[in-house]
């Protein structure tokens, strides 16, 4: 078999034709047929497997062994103060974002209110629009120049990382600094997107932060960090960063740990729900801590709608039969609108993913354009609403010249407000809870709300995607409102619920039919509107919405894994596993390595391919026959190799590494600070120089038989959270390991590559 087809079998990270493969355009027709490079934010980079298995090797047991109790509890207290931090931290960075965006909207806001009570209309656009083009010219410089990993949600990619996938940068300093910075002018910038998928990718990248174990580089290494350089450890961690991520953005902490535990994790274990329920109740404190100090208005323009909150408790629930089948009727149109929405997203990123492969000022460009098109909606689409009277029973001031408000004069004379206004001219959070405001009937105009839908659904479809990050949430939100909202104006002669009820539904609704979440969201949406006598009707039309939806396409998030080119494994196996066993899908020919290998094969073996593990070989003398001793690792090879330990004669020398070398040593460094091979310094002399492997392998690895059908097989590979599984023969006689299964060997491209027509078998 070719060299290429080799690596690309096993390259857990290789640069081996990574160069070739980085500079072609990603996807012929948009299908990825390599699990070696994905598009991530919103630049092509190559990816690699985590190694989520404890390697138990001869230094590891020994670790382990030397350990006293004190250590044991210092590991233990140290994942609980880590858990504190993240939580302070992601609450710390939510109140940051939203104080941000209420000030610099708000801003922008009054600025375009003072010039049109002065009937300058010309010029107020030209403020408003100049002040959105400029903070999103802004947020894409950040995104296209410093982390381009940052754009879009996040959520896909932290989803991808929990499933064991790691890209360049996924998580790295510099994308929590631009998806702190870029949601906010984002989001400021008046774009139809949200800041909530970016807060789960920022705590996200938090966690990672702290579950570096320190930092090498700027010698910040500490003995009692060493425990965290796994991804075991991480992967915790950073489970823990994404529940505080939603927490943070939505006030609803009991969401978050739901919300992990359904969508973002691949594996669970009730010690970890422990931990994210700590982190989550953790930034509900520093939240709650914030908005008590802001509520005497040392926050600048920053409010009460400053935090998400959509208090709909003050409407009376009851409900009949009507309301039932108008909230069945929500429910198939959540599924209808949200499976179109999804199709809509993934024909628009497909697009922009050849756009933006044309460099940073096309990026930018793309951005910019997008912020003049929301500008001229925003702005122009009021002009076709008629003026209102104000009620005279209004709770609030009509009409409203402040920053948020139900009642937005616009061009309208005194004692009018204009109801499209109150929706365009407002920051989103506002919209929503104007959209949500009940005991207002009358507020909007049948024709302002289907006005208003049409705009914020074809708004979000084409903003999510552009180099900015940006959240699906808010814009699927305000859509499904807007519709809710509509149906129930229709119902209203027949109707119980109030419209603000109904929007609320009909948010669920949408929501339902693009995401397709259950638990978490109806939690979420409870714990946003403080309505617990909603929860029948909202987990009814969840219910509904969700099973409409996946009648067409999958969710929103697992279509823009797939998109991306990111190799999930799913939690089930594909039908056509069932037919093939796992020495179908073996590539060859294998790397091994012997127990006492020489320094020139290894190195040879290193420099040649991208493969991340090698099976291990005893012979005679070593053992009585040929047998399996273990797999051995890339980076611990590395390490083994720059420590020179090496023998001019074929023996055993595991007493001296043991002795020379630590545990903490091969522990694994953080994305891209590893090892290479480049930086070792082998003297032509010590290539003909044995080295004793035995030390550093890993003697107890997952083994499947050959005939094992490869639906089972891909299952164990994806509950055990694997990077390699060893295939050994099923009789005797025979070399003690047929081949390894990777993460690339399960991905549908690969098997239907290998067997075209079993696809259609039964």
């Amino acid at each position: 078999m070719d060299e290429e087809k080799e690596v690309m079998n096993e390259n857990d990270g290789g640069d081996i034709e990574s160069e070739r493969m980085y500079n072609q355009p990603l996807l012929i027709k948009r299908r990825n047929t390599s699990s070696q490079i994905a598009i991530v934010g919103a630049n092509v980079c190559p990816v690699e497997s985590l190694d989520y298995e404890i390697v138990e090797n001869e230094l590891f047991k020994q670790d382990w062994r030397s350990r006293k109790k004190i250590q044991i509890f210092q590991y233990l207290l140290l994942k609980w103060a880590f858990a504190l931090i993240i939580g302070v931290g992601t609450g710390l960075v939510g109140i940051f974002n939203n104080i941000a965006v209420e000030n610099i909207s708000g801003f922008k806001l009054l600025l375009t209110t003072e010039l049109m009570l002065k009937h300058e209309y010309y010029k107020a656009f030209v403020a408003y629009a100049g002040c959105n083009m400029v903070l999103a010219a802004a947020a894409a410089a950040l995104c296209a120049f410093i982390a381009p990993a940052a754009a879009g949600s996040g959520i896909p990619e932290v989803k991808a990382y929990l499933n064991g996938v790691d890209a360049h940068s996924i998580l790295a300093p510099s994308t929590l600094f631009v998806k702190i910075f870029g949601s906010v002018l984002g989001v400021s910038a008046g774009f139809v997107v949200g800041k909530e998928g970016p807060m789960v990718h920022t705590g996200a990248c938090i966690a990672s932060l702290i579950g570096q174990g320190g930092s090498r580089k700027y010698h910040l290494t500490w003995r009692w960090l060493r425990y965290f350089k796994n991804d075991r450890d991480r992967r915790d961690l950073i489970t823990c960063g994404a529940a505080a991520g939603v927490a943070a953005a939505f006030r609803a902490p009991v969401g978050g740990v739901l919300f992990a535990l359904e969508e973002a994790a691949s594996w669970w274990r009730s010690a970890l729900l422990w931990r994210t329920f700590f982190t989550t109740a953790v930034v509900a404190i520093v939240l709650r801590a914030f908005v008590q100090l802001c509520s005497s208005g040392t926050c600048g323009l920053f409010g009460e709608g400053g935090l998400i909150m959509y208090d709909v408790s003050a409407a009376k629930v009851t409900y009949s039969a009507p309301d039932v089948l108008a909230v069945i009727l929500l429910g198939i149109i959540g599924g209808i609108f949200g499976s179109l929405y999804n199709y809509l997203v993934d024909k628009v990123l497909r697009t922009y993913s050849i756009i933006n492969e044309r460099g940073a000022t096309v990026k930018i460009l793309l951005v910019i354009t997008i912020s003049l098109l929301t500008s001229i909606c925003s702005y122009g689409l009021p002009w076709l609403a008629t003026c209102i009277p104000c009620p005279t029973d209004a709770s609030a001031s009509c009409p409203n010249t402040d920053i948020s408000g139900n009642y937005k004069s616009f061009q309208c004379p005194s004692g009018h407000y204009n109801d499209l206004a109150s929706l365009f001219l407002n920051t989103n959070d506002d919209a929503i809870r104007n959209l949500l405001s009940t005991s207002t009937v009358k507020e909007f105009h049948i024709s302002s709300l289907f006005i208003f839908f049409i705009a914020v659904y074809c708004l979000g479809v084409i903003t999510y995607g552009i180099a900015i990050p940006s959240g699906l949430f808010i814009p699927v939100i305000l859509a499904g409102a807007c519709y809710g909202r509509l149906v129930g104006r229709l119902f209203e002669p027949i109707s119980k619920l109030d419209v603000g009820l109904f929007a609320l539904l009909g948010a669920a609704s949408f929501l339902g039919g693009t995401m397709r979440m259950t638990v978490s969201l109806c939690v979420i949406l409870l714990e946003l509107t403080n309505d617990l006598l909603m929860l029948p009707l909202v987990m009814l039309v969840l219910l509904i919405s969700k099973t409409m939806g996946d009648i067409f396409n999958k969710g929103v998030y697992d279509q823009i894994v797939k998109l991306k080119g990111l190799p999930y494994m799913e939690a089930h196996a594909e039908p056509y596993m069932k037919h093939l066993v796992a020495r179908d899908v073996v590539s060859g020919p294998l790397i091994t390595f012997s127990g006492v290998e020489k320094v020139g094969n290894i190195l040879h073996a290193l420099t040649s391919t991208g493969h991340n593990g090698f099976p291990v070989i005893d012979e005679p003398p070593f053992s009585d026959a040929p047998e399996l001793c273990g797999l051995v690792l890339r980076f611990h090879l590395l390490v083994l190799l720059k420590g020179k330990l090496f023998s001019r004669d074929r023996v055993l020398a595991g007493d001296e590494v043991l002795r020379r070398f630590a545990a903490f040593d091969f522990a694994k460094a953080g994305s891209g600070k590893g090892i290479k091979v480049e930086d070792l310094d082998i003297e032509e002399e010590e290539m003909d120089m044995y080295v004793d492997l035995h030390p550093i392998t890993n003697t107890s690895p997952y083994t499947v038989v050959e005939t094992m059908s490869l639906a089972k097989a891909a299952l164990l590979f994806r509950q055990v959270g694997l990077r390699h599984m060893c295939v050994v023969p099923k009789s005797q006689g025979r070399p003690p390991i047929v081949g390894i299964l990777t993460r690339h060997d399960f991905s549908p491209e690969h098997i239907l590559g290998l067997y075209p027509h079993i696809r259609f078998r039964k």
